[in-house]
């Protein structure tokens, strides 16, 4: 069983406490903003790799040594 402490996807149940509680509204939006634009430019990478990937050259931006 897991209960919502917070918000919808926010399942802790008080196990792992990493001071979220203790920032500020502002503190808050400012991760929430910098965590978004971690996914996005994660996806972007996965994207670049996908495009290389069809063009055949996606060995060139791997590291040295890497096969497919």
């Amino acid at each position: 069983y897991q209960r919502r402490v917070h918000g919808p996807g926010d399942f802790r149940n008080g196990a792992i406490d990493f001071g979220w509680d203790t920032f500020t509204e502002e503190q808050k939006a400012q991760k929430r903003a910098i965590e978004l634009n971690n996914g996005r430019a994660a996806q972007m990478g996965l994207l670049a790799l996908m495009v290389h990937d069809k063009l055949g050259n996606v060995l060139e931006l791997l590291p040295a040594g890497a096969t497919m």
